[in-house]
């Protein structure tokens, strides 16, 4: 039986609370038999009951207690029940998580400069039909704040090890967006046998590359297939999304792309996307969140700006720029799907 997205991000919670005594979990209905709203932290309150903490409903109150206990010393992972109510922890943090580190470490030596190892993790996006305040994708909002890491897996390699990394080896506070399609699918492994090579593509520091750290990016080509003739940059559940369209752009209209998938969204670290393009001259922007001044929009300004003329066109498509309907039918007319993505990349091939 292949292991789910769900199911790699609680054995790595499990994992972290096993090895390190200074990790805990804070949150809205954590405790068993509940589990968390999407039961992602079902069974440890059971095994770590001093260590998985239930908490009243006020995301900035916890919020605020998680940073004071990160500051001395614990790794704290926050739950925010959904994406929408990160807005209501957005000063807790923004102005102190992110900032206390550049305000209070001074002079001091590194081993007592201050640290705030927390990571808040929290399910975003919709179709599932929850409404317009349990169904938003957010955190564009939170990209440029300084000294705050945002991580979006996906389904591939493994989320978990993501994860793990950002509570026990992260120094700054992280936002960890889990997008709530992405828990029911399996994981898809980085050799598995299919019709797409997924290669990871790992961190590159002082021009080498980590290998000691998850990939943050995943490059993505069907097996086989003419050199692509475009670039799909994306993240999250858009990736699956983006799979499914590149899969009928080659069969049915001998379009050929290749999906780089980002799974830190901040800082912003687009070579991978960089190096597509500059190979395939045509980038398409991919995010579930509204289009007006996201994510793609920063891809594609960034892409522009280092690219210049090497790009010959470029695309971006994301949600309509309205609350996300209740009603099924509206909800999916107002969130991008396979049909947009297929559309947009067509406009991309034929725009110059």
């Amino acid at each position: 039986m292949m292991t789910t997205v769900l199911e790699s991000l609680n054995a790595a919670l499990r994992r972290a609370l096993s090895e390190d005594p200074s990790v805990l979990l804070l949150g809205e209905d954590l405790l068993d038999p509940y589990g968390g709203a999407f039961k992602v932290t079902r069974g440890l309150s059971q095994a770590f009951p001093a260590r998985v903490l239930t908490t009243p409903i006020s995301e900035a109150g916890f919020v605020g207690l998680a940073t004071g206990m990160a500051l001395r010393g614990l790794r704290p992972v926050v739950e925010i029940m959904f994406g929408d109510f990160v807005t209501l922890a957005a000063d807790q943090i923004i102005n102190h998580a992110a900032k206390f580190r550049w305000m209070y470490s001074g002079g001091k030596p590194p081993n007592e400069r201050v640290s705030v190892p927390l990571v808040i993790r929290t399910p975003m996006g919709g179709r599932r039909g929850y409404g317009p305040t349990h169904s938003q994708t957010l955190e564009k909002h939170f990209l440029g704040a300084p000294g705050l890491r945002v991580l979006a897996p996906s389904a591939f390699g493994s989320p978990g090890d993501l994860l793990y990394d950002a509570i026990l080896h992260s120094q700054d506070p992280v936002l960890f967006v889990e997008n709530k399609l992405l828990y029911l699918l399996p994981l898809v492994a980085l050799d598995m046998p299919g019709e797409f090579e997924i290669r990871a593509v790992p961190p590159v520091s002082g021009g080498e590359a980590r290998l000691d750290v998850p990939p943050l990016a995943y490059q993505i080509n069907l097996r086989g297939a003419p050199p692509p003739s475009l670039t799909l940059a994306t993240y999250g559940y858009m990736a699956e999304l983006a799979r499914q369209a590149a899969l009928k752009l080659a069969y049915e209209h001998e379009v050929f792309a290749e999906i780089i998938v980002l799974q830190q969204l901040a800082p912003f670290d687009l070579a991978p996307v960089l190096a597509s393009a500059g190979r395939t001259r045509r980038l398409v922007a991919l995010e579930e969140g509204t289009l007006s001044l996201g994510w793609g929009a920063e891809v594609i300004a960034q892409a522009a700006q280092k690219l210049g003329s090497q790009l010959q066109s470029v695309q971006r498509l994301g949600a309509l720029d309205l609350p996300v309907p209740s009603s099924g039918i509206l909800e999916a007319a107002a969130l991008p799907n396979i049909k947009n993505i297929i559309e947009t990349c067509h406009n991309t091939i034929q725009k110059r």
